[in-house]
Order: structure tokens, then sequence, then C-alpha cells
């Protein structure tokens, strides 16, 4: 079985924010969080918007240009 690209999430306090999305990228957020519910055999699935901060941290942990641009800055 292919394992997700996202891993458990941990419980740290949110900040609000507002986001547009086509109707279909949250139908598809929604069945990944169904996903990753019964892959960290968890009852039911967290809300979808729980999902959206892991995953644009985990893109943007893993994009090299952003990181040597980053570096370069000096951030």
């Amino acid at each position: 079985m292919t394992k997700l690209r996202l891993g458990p999430i941990e419980d740290d306090k949110p900040v609000k924010v507002t986001i547009e999305m086509p109707a279909h990228v949250l139908r598809d957020l929604a069945e990944y969080a169904r996903l990753h519910a019964e892959e960290n055999n968890q009852v039911e699935a967290m809300p979808a918007e729980r999902l959206i901060a892991p995953m644009l941290e985990r893109f943007m942990g893993t994009d090299r240009g952003f990181a040597r641009k980053r570096r370069s800055r000096g951030n």
C-alpha cells in the first residue's frame, strides 16, 4: 500500500485565514482527509481545512528552489 506524504498532524494554535479554491480541490481535500484518517487509524477524519497548513508546510519544506532562494537571502 502506498503511503500518503502527509504524516500525523500536530495540534498547534491556529491562525485564521480565508482562502478561495475550486470546488474540485475541496472535494479532493476532503477525500485526502478521509484517507489520511484511515491510514493513521483515526476513527473519523479531521476537517479538510486542517490539512491545508501541514500540506503547505510540507510543500515549502521540500521545494529546493524556495530553500535555495531563502538561504541566499539570509532568512
